[in-house]
């Protein structure tokens, strides 16, 4: 008989954490070394080269390959917490991806004037390859102070007076 013509498909590039499902074709029956099975879903956890034997009807074997490789998953930095205090803009820059989405609606490089509060702000990043990652950056803005200066005085021309303010 003539050996089969074991076909693995193609080569794979895939963003870490992602499954793939690897299928042989050109026999009845197939083997996956590397703990694959024909059919079954699984998440590589490195650039790994798997061979497929397939088994014909005939009881006749050949073998074939296919390398997945995983991309270099993005870091992405969402910049470091930022304090300040009432009426004052804010903008979060995301680093690290090609493009960002931020929950919250903060819109990435886009000043914005938030309220009192305490917030955290996530910030998914994308690569090129479409990998993403995500990061969080926390915002505190703190209330502006109450200053009094205490109450009007009218004084006399030449006349000497002390004056206190209070609440900075």
């Amino acid at each position: 008989y003539a050996l089969p013509v074991i076909d693995a498909g193609l080569d794979l590039s895939v963003c870490p954490n992602t499954s793939v499902t690897l299928n042989g074709a050109g026999g009845v029956s197939y083997t996956w070394d590397n703990s694959v099975s024909n059919g079954v879903a699984f998440t590589p956890t490195t650039t790994t080269t798997y061979t497929v034997t397939g088994t014909d009807a005939n009881g006749c074997l050949n073998t074939d390959q296919l390398q997945v490789t995983l991309f270099v998953p993005p870091i992405v930095d969402a910049g470091l917490d930022v304090e300040v205090c009432t009426g004052t803009s804010v903008t979060f820059f995301g680093s690290g991806a090609a493009t960002y989405s931020w929950d919250g609606g903060v819109i990435d490089g886009q000043s914005f004037v938030p309220a009192v509060g305490s917030y955290t702000f996530t910030v998914t990043g994308t690569d090129a390859n479409g990998c993403v990652d995500t990061d969080a950056a926390d915002l505190l803005v703190n209330p502006n102070p109450v200053v009094n200066a205490g109450p009007d005085q009218l004084i006399c021309p030449g006349a000497t007076t002390s004056l206190s303010g209070s609440g900075a």
